[in-house]
């Protein structure tokens, strides 16, 4: 298994951690990209797109929890 791939494999591990909080909500996210520099591409679905409150779920929840457990990723996007 590459590097790329065990890094991609943590950050899926990590969204599935916050998939329930929002599913809850009517939301769902993905990873969409992890660039050669480390930059984690993820999308926000569903009534996320939507939400007043996306962009502070984004910060505190997402690209926190992400960078905490995967400390190879540069950024979040």
């Amino acid at each position: 298994m590459s590097i790329n791939q065990e890094i991609e494999n943590k950050i899926l591990a990590v969204l599935e951690q916050i998939r329930p909080y929002l599913l809850e909500d009517g939301g769902d996210l993905e990873l969409v990209e992890l660039t050669k520099d480390y930059v984690a591409r993820v999308e926000l679905k569903g009534t996320c797109i939507s939400c007043n409150l996306n962009s502070m779920t984004f910060k505190t929840g997402i690209e926190e929890s992400i960078l905490r457990a995967v400390p190879e990723v540069t950024r979040v996007e």
